[in-house]
């Protein structure tokens, strides 16, 4: 199977990661992609604050923004206050360093930054089985907590693969997965966006456009993937609606594109026969694409349907600005380093009592642009 860019990007950044330092044309040759790949992929991963490049090397960022000093004396002439994480390392456990989770990862990073604490990172790949391994790698570099997002794509890799975490030796947080209630995974702390209110938003938002009961086009291959589909059965229950048919399995253009041609000829079919007017897609990349080969098809957005994306990475970049909705990426990494950093602190400070665990459910927003027509803005959660 050809390699994707997202999976080249994250062998890149495991490259630099490891070595600190690199070449660009080192990089090149231990990818076996051309230099002229190589120096796009740098460029692109420089450009979200992942990589340090300056005069053909790259380097792995010491922070993605300069972080506000807190030692030196404030307004209430406060000399020598030492940040909460000052010397802390923080371990970072993701399946992957591009797309939906390039920006949790930069979101914890600045906080570890601001608290004065240093991050390392590791990729899984989505390689459940070796998220076990390379945890201990990071508390084998020196982490004292981690946060960690497991690669689990559906509810068997969780159940696979998931009881080593409550059994950490070090605190821990969970980004952007849930556990089963009352497992041991549930007593951790963790930092989620919730998924089933922004299918909500999206789906009233299509209503009150006065569209019927929209239809959801969807993957199956990831925890937000899944999360999606439970919010939508949901939100039909919630909004008192009936699906208008099933939900539309949609795959990867460029893996599957049989799968990919059958999902949007389902798609196709549905809003020829007048059953649907509106649709929500997960994710970016597979809207944008299903609005192109619509077109190839006589299908106009949003004049014949009404689109919504979910993620919000690349929407706005289509050629129609697709309305998306937006998980607080950024602002997941940046809680999750904040609760561990306070957690870490809390034992450094001998605290006499255990601090209770924390869920934290953070709320995303719709972003209207023109492919539901109507008029473009931010719709708070």
């Amino acid at each position: 199977m050809r390699e994707s860019a997202a999976e080249r990007h994250d062998r890149l950044l495991a490259l630099v990661r490891e070595r600190g330092t690199a070449r660009v044309a080192d990089l090149a040759a231990l990818l076996g992609v051309s230099p002229v790949t190589a120096r796009r992929d740098v460029e692109a991963l420089a450009a979200r604050g992942l990589l340090d490049r300056v005069h053909g090397q790259v380097s792995w960022p010491a922070r993605t923004e300069r972080p506000e000093r807190i030692d030196r004396p404030d307004r209430q002439g406060d000399p020598g206050r030492r940040r909460p994480g000052e010397g802390l390392v923080l371990g970072l456990l993701a399946p992957s360093a591009t797309y939906y989770f390039a920006e949790v990862i930069r979101g914890a990073h600045e906080a570890a930054a601001r608290a004065g604490a240093r991050l390392v990172l590791r990729i899984s790949d989505y390689r459940p089985e070796e998220d076990r391994a390379r945890t201990e790698g990071l508390l084998a570099a020196g982490a004292e907590g981690v946060l960690v997002a497991p690669g689990w794509r559906g509810p068997e890799d969780r159940l696979a693969y998931g009881d080593w975490l409550a059994e950490l030796p070090v605190p821990a947080v969970l980004l952007e997965r849930r556990a089963d209630p009352g497992t041991p995974l549930d007593a951790l702390d963790r930092v989620v966006s919730d998924h089933g209110h922004g299918v909500l938003l999206a789906l009233r938002h299509l209503l009150e456009l006065g569209h019927g009961s929209p239809l959801l086009v969807a993957r199956g291959d990831s925890p937000t993937a899944l999360a999606v589909r439970a919010g939508y059965a949901e939100a039909l229950g919630t909004l008192g609606l009936d699906a208008p048919g099933p939900v539309i399995e949609s795959v990867p253009a460029d893996q599957d594109p049989e799968g990919f041609e059958r999902a949007v000829r389902a798609l196709h079919e549905a809003v020829l026969s007048g059953r649907v007017s509106a649709a929500l897609v997960h994710n970016d990349v597979d809207a944008i694409e299903v609005v192109q080969r619509l077109a190839d098809l006589g299908v106009r957005v949003p004049e014949d349907l009404a689109l919504i994306a979910y993620d919000d990475e690349v929407a706005a970049l289509a050629d129609t600005p697709l309305t998306a909705v937006a998980p607080p990426k950024r602002q997941v990494g940046r809680h999750a380093a904040e609760l561990l950093v306070a957690r870490l602190t809390e034992v450094r400070g001998g605290a006499e009592e255990e601090p209770a665990r924390r869920h934290l459910s953070l709320l995303p927003r719709l972003r209207v642009r023109a492919s539901c027509g109507a008029p473009s803005g931010d719709r708070p959660a």
